[in-house]
């Protein structure tokens, strides 16, 4: 018996049960959205309020603490 892969053949992604598979779960994935969009959508502000702290403590701070506030980048105090 011939078990081994041809090299011809495309592989699972291409068989039938591969398609079926992807349409299912792209009608299961229109109708989750479809029914959840509201809920969703609505904690959206929260989310990226929440999401603030979190971009402030891996930002870094607010750029260097070296002194040179308020200096032209030429030098000199004018």
């Amino acid at each position: 018996m011939d078990t081994e892969p041809h090299p011809g053949s495309s592989g699972w992604l291409r068989s039938r049960s591969a398609f079926v598979l992807l349409g299912f779960l792209a009608i299961s994935a229109f109708f989750l959205w479809e029914e959840h969009k509201a809920h969703l959508l609505g904690i959206l502000p929260f989310v990226l309020l929440l999401l603030c702290p979190l971009l402030h403590l891996l930002h870094g701070g607010h750029g260097s603490h070296d002194g040179s506030h308020g200096q032209k980048p030429g030098g000199g105090d004018k």
